[in-house]
């Protein structure tokens, strides 16, 4: 039986910086997409709903997790320090994003 197809989604967003402790930078997934995922990893979900993905910007890509944000009924995809240096990636740019779901 082959392996299923990956779920990967690919979008551009803006770079947002948290505005609380840590300086986290941030994309935010649109609110279709954040639908699909929330259905399909709906059993793979941690205790605070982030779901495990592989992320890629550029020509990097690194595992992490995106979170839900309540605020808006998006995933948000976090940017580490190391990428945004890598891809030279500033609060404010526009980035095209692809994340594959590892449910």
């Amino acid at each position: 039986m082959p392996a299923p197809t990956p779920h990967r989604y690919k979008n551009r967003s803006k770079v947002w910086l948290y505005d609380g402790p840590g300086g986290w930078h941030f994309v935010t997934l649109s609110g279709k997409q954040s639908s699909e995922i929330a259905f399909l990893a709906a059993h793979s979900k941690s205790a605070w709903g982030s779901i495990p993905v592989i992320a890629t910007v550029g020509r990097t890509s690194w595992k992490t997790s995106i979170f839900p944000d309540k605020k808006c009924g998006a995933y948000l995809l976090p940017l580490k320090a190391a990428v945004r240096i890598k891809e030279k990636i500033a609060t404010g740019d526009t980035v095209a994003v692809t994340i594959e779901l590892q449910t």
